[in-house]
C-alpha cells in the first residue's frame, strides 16, 4: 500500500487524502491491488468513504 501512495511507510491512522499520490489514478490502482491480491472488488466510493488506512484495511477484510 505504501507503494501506491509513493510513500516509505504508513499507519494504520493515516488519512487516505493526507498523502501527495491521492487521486483517482490512485484509487483505480488500489481497486486493481485488491482484485488481483485479494480476489476482492472495490468501488471507488467505498475507498474514499474509508477514510484511514485502517478504514480500508477492514474494507478489505470485510469482501474476504
Amino acid at each position: 500500500m505504501a507503494e501506491l501512495l509513493e510513500v516509505d511507510s504508513i499507519e494504520l491512522s493515516d488519512e487516505l487524502q493526507s498523502f501527495d499520490a491521492w487521486d483517482s489514478l490512485t484509487i483505480l490502482s488500489i481497486i486493481a491491488f485488491c482484485d488481483s491480491e485479494y480476489d476482492v472488488a472495490l468501488s471507488a466510493e467505498e475507498i474514499e468513504g474509508s477514510g484511514t488506512v485502517l478504514g480500508l484495511q477492514k474494507l478489505i477484510e470485510s469482501k474476504m
